[in-house]
Parts: C-alpha cells; structure tokens; sequence
C-alpha cells in the first residue's frame, strides 16, 4: 500500500505541535532544523532567522508554563524518546544517525527542561551530536549544553544537562535587559557577515543568560565567537568582556555545538538578525562527515535489515531522505561491476535510489553513476571500472507527509518509513 495511517499510538503523536515549512533539504538529511520549543522552554510559532535564510524546518511546542499538563510530557517523549511508529525518535534515524542537521534548543528553564526528556531523551540529544547532527543554543538551550555551571561555592555538575559541550557556565545575574556584544577578533562568524564592520552588535536581549567559564576546565578546541559589552552595567557581576558566545567540535565525525548567553532568536531584521543567521550557518557547516557502513565484499549480500532495538546500526535499515554510504575496493582488470539492491518482503514499493561515484562519497549531486527509479530494487552496471576504491549510496526518497493539526502539523503517509526501510544490497564483479 503506498499511504498508511497508524491508530493507538498515533492519535497521540499525531498530534504532536510542530510545525513545518521551507523545501531546503540538505544531503542526506530529512529537513536543516528542529526547533525545540518543549517543556518549561519558551515557545513560538517560528524561528526568524530560519526564515531569512529559507530552511526547512519542524518546531515543537508546548502549552505555556501555567497551562503545561501531562499530555505536553507525553508527547515530548514520544518525540524526543520513541514510540511504536518511531522507535528511534524524531531526532534520529533508525541507525542513529541525525534526522535533522540542527537542534536549536529555545530559552526557558535548561535543568527543568532536561529533567522532563528523562535520561533516554537527553541521550538521544548526546547521540545526535556525536553522530554529526549540529546544535544551537541561546540563553537556556546554552546552559543546558554544558556540564553544569559555576557558583560562589565551586562547579556544579548537572546530570540533566546534556555535556555536548564539556565546560561549565557561570550566570550573568542581568535580567530582563539588554547589553552589547562585541565580536572577536577572528570570530568564525564573520565569514558570513561583518556586523557594521564595528565588531559590535548593539542591543542584544538577555534575560537570566550565561557566559562561559573559561578560568578552567574549558574543552579544548572551544572557540570564543562574542564577549559581553558590561561596562556600563550596574549588576551584582562583572561581566565585562566575558565570554557571550562560542562553539565547539569534538571531531570531524561530531556536529557543532554554538552557544549563546543572550537572546537574539526573535530579531526580524538588522546585525541581531545577522548575528543570529551566522550562528546558524556556522553550526550547519560544522555537521560531522559521512561515515562508511562498510565495505562491500563481491558476491556477498549484505542485508540492512536491523531495527534500532538491535543496536546494530552498520547493518540497520534506512530512514527518510538518509543515505547509506559503503564502498567496493575494485581489482586491477575488471571487466565490469554490478551493483544491486532488491528488497525485503513487503517493502517493494519504497523508494530507494542508488548512487556511485568512484574515490568519493557518492550524492545525488555528484555521482557519476546513478539509478534512481521508482520501487527498491535497482541495479548499475559499470563496463571497465577504474581500479580503486568506488563508493555506493543508497538514497531513500520515500518520506512521510504533513498536514496541519491543532498545534501545527502531523506525520501521515508513508509512517513505516520512520522505522526504516529493510532492503539488501550487492557487489559482482
């Protein structure tokens, strides 16, 4: 059947608040951004910058923090933990893998918010990151992305923190206010814009923020991007230069993490809207690099067959706009090659593509061999393929569809496709 709907379960993720736009799909990636707009963290029907610079996005809400109730943590951890029609969660791809190239994570209450995904639910965030998915994070969503903070007394290590970010933060004491930022010198973010060419942004909304602790215990490899302008403050502490914004990688394979201690989300026009957009832009650019599920053995079929219950995620099955990358190591004199994938009972009519490019990762927009029909099975013949490594791809283009609900949008179509897809693929030559 090409369209199914789910009952039991779907009724409540059916109407889950998130909302979609934009078409902007990035490599191997469902859509650019998820807006995590979630228990005790603020909430809104979208994210300015996102639209300026036309990404495809998903927001979830919940109710305000008066009028929150138990079905606002149901539904944020069947997105955030799984559910029997998405196992995985909507961050994750069946295999791990990020569904989405960013997470930014809205201002609010960062421990209240964390404790309400539960352990599973901020391990989800931790994989995300650390399997090349991108984050992003102002004011609560900053603090959230550290260890934990700094006091009087000594550090604090929060468990409901995430530590994608391994430092510590230290509060502003500034409330309901506004401060400048100066940008610093060789700041990554302006090499999308220069900001007035003044190195600073004036006016900058900050409401209970942080800055980061750098005495000690700084992460190597974080990089410092704004520092506060607090001469002219009257407040309990002296933030004055203090670290406003910065990033972080842990590898090449890792996604960036990009912090801010102010609030510069809800600008709509002007260097706050820059500020914002380059933040954004840098941590796309930082998503970790494609990973190898392995290399293909000639004659040996190799079934992707595995649930993410299996905990297996180089022979699971793929999800939505994801590719799944291997690679052939081809013999001196081949007279040609054959690759093939064929699918698993059931599961005919998904949409798989099949890409090869020899002596890199293999896209739809790069590869010099390609099969792209409709239904799983496919096959590329190659008469006299040069000898080395060759790269394959499978591209899933079957993906699910939205429709508006009370609180936004709602999954329906194709809904088995967010548990993955089986199919098998194979090397003759």
């Amino acid at each position: 059947m090409r369209t199914q709907h789910y009952c039991l379960l779907a009724v409540i993720l059916l109407s889950i608040p998130f909302i979609s736009f934009g078409q902007n799909h990035a490599k191997g990636y469902y859509k650019d951004l998820f807006i995590d707009g979630g228990v005790l963290l603020s909430s809104y029907p979208d994210l300015p910058a996102a639209n300026y610079l036309n990404l495809s996005v998903e927001i979830f809400n919940t109710s305000k923090n008066e009028d929150l109730n138990a079905l606002d943590t149901l539904i944020q951890t069947l997105l955030f933990s799984g559910s029997e029609i998405d196992e995985n969660g909507i961050l994750l791809y069946p295999d791990g893998a990020p569904r989405f190239r960013m997470i930014y994570t809205n201002g609010g209450k960062a421990t209240s918010h964390g404790r309400s995904l539960g352990e599973k639910g901020r391990e989800n965030v931790r994989r995300f990151v650390a399997e090349g998915g991108s984050y992003l994070g102002t004011c609560a969503g900053a603090y959230i992305a550290s260890k934990g903070f700094v006091k009087d007394s000594g550090i604090v290590d929060v468990p409901e923190y995430y530590g994608i970010w391994p430092g510590y933060t230290r509060g502003t004491t500034l409330n309901k206010s506004f401060t400048s930022l100066f940008v610093e010198k060789g700041s990554p973010l302006l090499q999308y814009y220069s900001f007035g060419g003044d190195m600073v942004i004036d006016s900058v909304r900050h409401n209970g923020g942080c800055f980061a602790w750098m005495e000690n215990n700084v992460p190597k490899g974080t990089e410092v991007t704004l520092r506060y302008d607090g001469d002219t403050l009257n407040i309990e502490r002296n933030i004055h230069r203090e670290v406003a914004g910065w990033a972080y990688k842990a590898s090449e394979y890792d996604g960036r993490v990009v912090l801010i201690g102010s609030h510069p989300e809800r600008v709509v026009s002007g260097e706050r809207l820059e500020l914002m957009s380059a933040m954004i832009k840098y941590a796309l650019d930082g998503n970790g690099r494609p990973r190898l599920k392995g290399i293909l053995e000639n004659g040996e079929p190799r079934e992707m067959k595995c649930s993410t219950s299996d905990n297996n995620p180089e022979f699971t099955k793929i999800g939505d706009r994801q590719y799944h990358h291997f690679a052939v190591n081809i013999p001196k004199g081949t007279d040609k090659i054959t690759i093939t994938i064929s699918p698993q009972k059931g599961w005919e009519e998904f949409d798989l593509y099949l890409f090869a490019n020899p002596e890199t990762f293999a896209f739809n927009d790069n590869s010099l061999y390609v099969n792209v029909g409709n239904g799983v099975t496919k096959d590329l013949t190659i008469i006299k393929p040069a000898a080395g490594r060759l790269y394959i791809s499978v591209f899933c283009a079957t993906t699910v569809d939205t429709e508006a609900a009370s609180y936004g949008q709602q999954y329906t179509g194709r809904l088995g496709v967010l548990n993955g897809v089986p199919y098998t693929i194979s090397v003759f030559y």
